[in-house]
C-alpha cells in the first residue's frame, strides 16, 4: 500500500508548481492561494516525486 499525499497549507507558497507538473493529484485553491492534494491515495509515482522534489518549500509529504 502507497503511502497518502498531503501539503502543509501553512508553509504552501501556492507557487503552482505541483499543480503543473500533476494536476492529477494537486490544485491550487483559488480562494486560498494555496495548493491542496485532491487525490491523496495518489497518481503516478514519478510526478509526485517530481512535485515533492520541485516544490520551493519542501510543503508536500507521504504518510500512511
Amino acid at each position: 500500500m502507497s503511502k497518502r499525499i498531503y501539503i502543509d497549507e501553512d508553509e504552501c507558497i501556492g507557487c503552482g508548481s505541483c499543480e503543473e507538473i500533476c494536476p492529477e493529484v494537486f490544485k491550487l485553491n483559488e480562494e486560498t492561494d494555496k495548493a491542496e492534494v485532491i487525490k491523496p491515495e495518489g497518481g503516478p509515482e514519478e510526478l509526485i516525486e517530481e512535485a515533492i522534489e520541485t516544490c520551493p518549500v519542501d510543503c508536500i509529504y507521504r504518510a500512511d
